[in-house]
């Protein structure tokens, strides 16, 4: 209801219209099935999604893909978010998973992985964080030692969405002990029936009935064709796969959000106190008001960041934004909705509970939002350093009225020692 098409063309709308067909043949059993930790996996989904050719969108057509754009996949994946962060994360794990093979891997790599993944006949999960750490990604301490035409595994992963169910997973491993974690790590497709162990199934806050694991390497032997990419090569695969990792909780986000606004929408045109329906009420419909427009604004700014990845730049500026303000926003737009409905919305009575406990995990989860502010003012100070040395942006500065006055602009100790050394010397 809350969407928009404006940015999209006839394709982007196109698709986006499957996408809300598939939501709204969902059966809500399975959500209630999911959140009571019923099943492991959405499977149902996960197939029809398959069915539909609505995986992995902006891969090659050859290998079950519809060549489109980072556009309008986010578009895709603001509808599916509508069903929650669960499923928004299973239809997003072939996006995810699928960068890494479809960009640096193999054609064989590519027929036994990404093709059968696309067509619902593999499930994929991926290996980032680890017991001794979630954002320190690179003091990684699985290790991969070589042996022949092989790879021997060892460590552990955790949190890993798909975890219990994958029948493969991406996983980073250090190939060098002599170097520096974001020198010595490499990336490994693993098969689950190499020796993967699922040692732990996690009961969760929010975001249930998605398998999440953790799994055990206990010398796994993992061919030397199961390498992505080259020896060493996992920081640069890392990088890249954060913008899929990144734009798709940014862009499932705004639709979980949506979602729970619609459902208090809803209910403040029915719900009615001293005789006036409450959507009347300035303390309700300013909360829509300023939901919606932050909503809109998140989604323009997920917009700006696909289309940065569309057009071949350094995105990572503008995703690490997306992905903070995106799921800030909806975390904030699920409790005005909540707040709205009062009471009840605390209750099962309405899904809002459940999308408010989905929505806090995208608060931590592919770069907890303090991660995303780091990488923000690092690129942005990177940014401006390099628009410094060109000298093509207007110096402001020199635009205030007293810009001769030199003593009052003081930055340092240094700097007043100076220009006390000056002042005496003048006044000689």
């Amino acid at each position: 209801m809350l969407e928009n098409n404006y940015d999209l063309n006839e394709n982007g709308k196109k698709i986006r219209k499957e996408a809300k067909e598939l939501v709204n043949e969902i059966d809500s059993d399975l959500l209630r099935k999911m959140d009571n930790e019923e099943i492991d996996y959405p499977w149902e989904f996960y197939e029809k999604a398959a069915e539909k050719n609505l995986l992995g969108l902006r891969f090659p057509k050859k290998y079950g893909g519809r060549d489109c754009s980072w556009l309008t996949e986010t578009a895709a994946l603001e509808e599916i978010g509508v069903l929650g962060l669960g499923l928004g994360c299973s239809y997003s794990m072939p996006s995810i998973v699928g960068e890494a093979i479809n960009r640096f891997g193999t054609e064989y790599q590519k027929e036994q992985y990404l093709k059968p993944m696309l067509a619902g006949d593999k499930l994929s999960a991926e290996g980032l964080t680890e017991p001794r750490g979630g954002s320190d990604f690179f003091g990684t301490a699985t290790t991969a030692e070589k042996e022949g035409d092989y790879y021997i595994l060892n460590g552990q992963k955790r949190f890993i969405a798909g975890g219990s169910e994958a029948d493969f997973y991406l996983l980073y491993a250090k190939t060098d002990p002599d170097k520096p974690g974001h020198e010595a790590l490499s990336t490994f497709l693993v098969d689950r029936d190499m020796g993967v162990e699922v040692e732990e199934r996690y009961g969760l806050m929010g975001f249930r009935g998605m398998g999440t694991s953790r799994i055990v390497l206990r010398d796994v032997k993992v061919p030397e064709k199961n390498l992505v990419g080259k020896e060493n090569q996992g920081r640069t695969i890392f990088n890249y796969m954060m913008v899929p990792e990144r734009l798709t909780s940014a862009a499932g986000a705004i639709g979980t959000g949506r979602a729970a606004l619609e459902v208090a929408m809803r209910y403040s045109r029915k719900r009615k106190a001293f005789g006036r329906k409450i959507k009347d009420f300035e303390g309700v419909n300013f909360k829509v008001a300023d939901s919606l427009t932050k909503l809109d604004a998140a989604r323009g700014l997920a917009q700006t960041a696909a289309r940065a990845a569309d057009e071949g730049d350094d995105p990572r500026r503008l995703v690490s934004e997306a992905k903070d303000f995106c799921t800030d926003t909806a975390w904030e737009v699920v409790n005005n909705s909540m707040q709205i409905l009062g009471g009840i919305g605390y209750t099962e009575i309405f899904p809002v509970e459940r999308l408010l406990r989905d929505l806090r995990l995208g608060k931590i989860w592919t770069g907890s939002n303090e991660i995303m502010k780091l990488l923000v003012q690092h690129e942005a100070y990177k940014e401006f350093e390099e628009s410094l040395e060109i000298g093509k942006d207007r110096n402001v500065e020199k635009d205030a009225i007293e810009i001769e006055k030199a003593a009052e602009k003081v930055y340092d100790v240094s700097d007043q020692k100076e220009l006390f050394r000056k002042g005496k010397e003048s006044s000689k």
